[in-house]
């Protein structure tokens, strides 16, 4: 079993290579996750943001983040503090991203909520200003 401790890093070190390469490469969350991830998101689907509906596996995950490039351009990702108990990681922070269909602009706080078993994620769920992610979605 994982410590706390070699959790916080284990996403630290996937979020840093998101951050910093803009989402152009979902290999540092492909090495993250378990094979039975549950991946879910507070938009769920909605108009606008259909990338966020729920998944299951990490076939499924990847499809999310796929779909999420796909249709966005990271402006910037900054996680500030990672939480850690148990088997769980809260990463809090913010990040910023550009519809490319509307060329709107969506920045607002986030928070990300890990499940971790054996060092891999096993759940996940992502809470943002989905009204502000619809708005720069519509036209």
């Amino acid at each position: 079993m994982s410590t706390e401790a070699e959790n916080v890093e284990i996403l630290k070190n996937a979020y840093s290579q998101w951050a910093g390469k803009k989402a152009a490469d979902l290999g540092c969350w492909n090495s993250v996750m378990a094979d039975d991830i549950v991946f879910s998101s507070l938009a769920q689907g909605a108009l606008g943001a259909e990338f966020s509906r729920a998944r299951s596996g990490k076939a499924g995950a990847i499809g999310y983040l796929e779909e999420l490039t796909r249709d966005w351009s990271m402006i910037s990702y900054v996680v500030d503090e990672y939480i850690a108990q148990g088997d769980r990681v809260v990463a809090v922070g913010s990040t910023s991203w550009t519809n490319k269909k509307t060329g709107k602009t969506a920045s607002t706080q986030k928070v990300d909520i890990w499940r971790m078993r054996n060092g891999k994620a096993v759940e996940f769920m992502e809470f943002y200003d989905t009204a502000n992610l619809i708005a720069a979605a519509t036209p």
